[in-house]
């Protein structure tokens, strides 16, 4: 349709309203075509086209529907009307009393109608007293979300207090619509975020922010919570790039963790040492005289009072911050504690040598590199055709602060000797010479160079910290051909009666004599099943960033990177005594995919390569590809401190039991053992969900007759049906827990039909009445889904969008003409 075929019509003052009603009868007769045509030629017979349309509008509520309705049809028609029309644009008093009209329908608009709308009546040149007044008048009836979206959509936030709207918002958790709304202002995230940190402080009584609002509709008080609201501030201070000195409450709480989970790494679980521990406890503390003083109160729970004033006098806590007692005892410390310590190490240096891995090359073969002439040297022996490479990264344990760890030092290992890069300093050296690229490109060579092999554990996650380190990175991972990931031979080794297999493993190297250690695990524990000793890892919570590095520290890192060697190699030479086929150096190296994976699975049997490649990774049936493993198959059982985690699986279709609140922790072993389940510990229980994988598909217009007629017999018993109608409907079990999801029509195996229009077999009624009214009304919305077990209604709303996004990395989209989604 162009403009020549109804620039002929003149305005005849056609009454709007009459209008519509063939506007009507050609949306219901789906004529789409004449439709837009009928728009375009309407507008143009108006006198006024946007009063009309606006008479339209209010005599109609057809347009407050979400998705595509009559209404967003001819508010998108008339938009591209008024483009070839650049006269129809009014101003002055008409204008502004279109403006007034126009504001009193916003806050029941869909989303997809106020730009239009917006737009179409100029309300960015509305006086903004006006604007501001009439925002205010829907803040003052609750209708809080509708006055932020406004605000935001008209510019208003810098003359609004942002504390105000903020509050009612966060209270229905809507943390989302917070974001956006500061989202432009920078003065207004810094004002946001201190008020959240003012709220933060453990002096602050929280429930003077809550008790206004104790009647607010869809109210979520254990969304509002110190633990909750410190989340939302680390999550805006790394969005916004805001200075974290800016939220001193949170920082200090968070470092006050930091604190007591190192006092316990060292006093409890005691498997940092010394140094380590008072590398982390400085940094931690720095000059915060309030967490100075938390340092104390724990130095004096875990030390004696001697312990105490040495460790405070380690940590360079100030005098004045010490009670009399400590700091008499600091004067007392004598030159013999200084010769205990020594003593202590070289006994301990010994312990370590009889019980842990140690690195069979001299120390002079271990290099640390910090120039690029070193470097260089480096790189034209690793980049040789043939080589065999152990590949490791150490990085500055973040503790849970915002921002992906920094890699500050990559170790390459070769058959003789190992080189350690010092990753912070070259970057910066080549960035003064004007040479950024320089690195990158050397370790891009490395990681795509298939003549090379390269050997790592874990190495998505190492590289996904070297991405964050040095962004010309970040799309390696894509272009890796010749890696082995050890981790996935780890994850395939077989497995005995009484736990993995473990023929290298000597038996003067036992679990029992090395005494109460903790048990070992990861990198560690394959080393000591391949080599016969574990790695000793006490310097892997070492701030790697600290120059210059402790000999421990290089050590370690050597050690880390060269036992990968010894593995693959001993793995390749005597694959049989681990369990493993003879085939293991063609497994270990895969075959690379001529095309990239459509979907990841997860195995018992398989780990994918980081890479893309169809690494494969040794098996004892390289025949065939294993089994993926169904929902089903994967059952845990959480303590009650699991609440997140918990959720997300069930999400994602795993079964999942919780324990109660009440519940002592060992009825999760009891359960585990009974079911066959895994134990997870970590979180809070999410009680709120039964847990049961079988819902019942239920039309739109069904469920629309479902609560009518339960709305009906409100003042009836539960079983008995309104009127003369009966429950027919003939739906599918929709068993989340088996891929797909989808049952096509069939009547499921053991189901009846209802007895009442609410009431299930098996006596579940369905919770129909939770169902807000304007859902019934959305167009989008084909299915909702009813829990067989609760009764409780589900569909698919705006955070159903927002979990599928969370969980893109493991759910795909199948080739069905359905969306399935998969476990992978």
């Amino acid at each position: 349709m162009n403009q020549n075929s109804y620039s002929s019509d003149q305005p005849t003052g056609q009454d709007p309203l009459l209008l519509l009603k063939t506007l009507q009868l050609l949306w219901t007769k789906q004529e789409l075509g004449k439709l837009k045509e009928e728009i375009r030629r309407g507008f143009a017979r108006l006198e006024d086209p946007l009063a009309g349309f606006l008479a339209m509008l209010e005599s109609s509520s057809d347009w407050k529907r979400k998705g595509h309705s009559l209404g967003h049809c001819i508010t998108t028609e008339l938009q591209f009307w008024i483009k070839t029309h650049p006269a129809v644009p009014q101003s002055g008093t008409k204008l502004k009393k279109l403006q007034a009209r126009v504001l009193g329908m916003l806050s029941q608009c869909p989303t997809n109608l106020l730009d239009p709308l917006i737009s179409i009546y100029q309300l960015h040149t509305a006086d903004r007293n006006c604007l501001l007044e009439h925002v205010s008048h829907l803040y003052l009836q609750g209708s809080y979300k509708e006055a932020a979206i406004l605000s935001i959509k008209l510019k208003l936030q810098p003359d609004q207090d942002v504390e105000k709207m903020c509050t009612p918002l966060l209270l229905q958790d809507k943390a989302n619509l917070v974001e956006d709304y500061v989202a432009e202002y920078p003065e207004l995230q810094r004002k946001l975020l201190q008020t959240l940190d003012k709220w933060c402080d453990p002096s602050f009584n929280i429930t003077d922010i809550t008790r206004p609002y104790q009647g607010l509709s869809r109210y979520k008080p254990e969304k509002f919570n110190r633990r909750v609201l410190s989340k939302l501030v680390f999550r805006l201070l790394e969005r916004f790039n805001v200075d974290p000195a800016l939220c001193p409450n949170v920082i200090n709480q968070r470092h006050l963790r930091t604190l007591n989970y190192l006092f316990y790494k060292r006093f409890v679980e005691k498997t940092m040492t010394e140094e380590n521990w008072a590398d982390h406890i400085q940094s931690t503390v720095g000059e915060s005289r309030w967490l100075q003083g938390q340092l104390v109160q724990a130095l004096l729970r875990h030390c004696d009072a001697r312990g105490a004033a040495r460790w405070a006098r380690h940590c360079h806590v100030p005098p004045d911050m010490l009670p009399h007692a400590l700091a008499q005892e600091l004067h007392q410390l004598h030159l013999q504690d200084r010769v205990e310590e020594v003593t202590k190490a070289e006994n301990y240096e010994a312990s370590k040598k009889k019980d842990y891995y140690q690195i069979p090359i001299s120390r002079e073969k271990i290099h640390f590199l910090q120039t690029w002439e070193e470097t260089l040297q480096c790189w034209e022996k690793v980049l040789q055709p043939g080589q065999v490479v152990g590949v490791d990264m150490e990085w500055k344990p973040s503790f849970g602060m915002v921002g992906k760890p920094r890699v500050a030092l990559l170790q390459l290992a070769l058959k003789d000797e190992v080189f350690l890069l010092d990753l912070p300093q070259l970057l910066k050296q080549a960035e003064a010479e004007g040479e950024k690229e320089k690195l990158p490109h050397f370790i891009q060579m490395l990681y795509s160079d298939t003549a090379i092999t390269k050997l790592g554990y874990g190495m998505s996650g190492d590289l996904s910290s070297l991405a964050a380190t040095c962004s010309p990175l970040k799309d390696m991972e894509k272009q890796m051909r010749g890696v082995v990931d050890l981790l996935a031979v780890d994850k395939q080794l077989q497995w005995g009666p009484a736990g993995r297999k473990v023929d290298g493993l000597s038996p003067e190297h036992s679990h029992e004599e090395r005494g109460a250690r903790q048990p070992e695990k990861g990198l560690s524990l394959l080393v000591q099943h391949v080599l016969g000793k574990p790695l000793d890892k006490t310097e892997q919570l070492s701030n790697w960033e600290k120059r210059p590095l402790r000999e421990e520290q290089i050590l370690y890192a050597a050690s880390d990177a060269y036992c990968l060697l010894e593995i693959y190699e001993r793995l390749c030479k005597d694959p049989e005594s681990f369990g493993l086929g003879s085939d293991l150096t063609d497994s270990l190296m895969g075959k690379q995919s001529k095309k990239p994976r459509a979907k990841k699975q997860l195995n018992k049997q398989e780990a994918p390569s980081p890479s893309g490649q169809e690494c494969q990774g040794p098996r004892t049936e390289p025949s065939g590809p294993p089994a993926p493993i169904s929902p089903r198959e994967f059952s845990v059982v959480c303590d009650n401190m699991l609440q997140g985690l918990g959720r997300y699986l069930r999400c994602l279709g795993v079964d999942v039991r919780l324990l109660d609140n009440g519940d002592d922790h060992r009825k999760a072993a009891e359960i585990a053992r009974q079911e066959g389940r895994v134990i997870l510990t970590s979180g809070l229980p999410y009680q709120t969900v039964c847990n049961c994988n079988k819902y019942l598909k239920v039309s739109q217009e069904r469920m629309r007759q479902l609560v009518e007629s339960s709305r009906q017999a409100s003042g009836e018993h539960s079983a008995g049906c309104p009127g003369s109608q009966s429950c027919d409907v003939t739906v599918p079990v929709y068993d989340t827990a088996q891929p797909g999801w989808d049952p096509q029509g069939e009547k499921a195996e053991g189901m009846e039909q209802c007895r009442a229009a609410t009431v299930l077999a098996g006596d579940t009624v369905l919770q129909v009445a939770a169902i807000p009214p304007r859902v019934l009304d959305r167009a989008e919305l084909t299915h909702f889904y009813c829990c067989t077990h609760c009764g409780k209604v589900f569909w698919e709303g705006s955070h159903f969008g927002r979990v599928v996004s969370q969980f893109q990395d493991v759910l795909v989209t199948s080739g069905d003409t359905q969306s399935v989604y998969e476990l992978s």
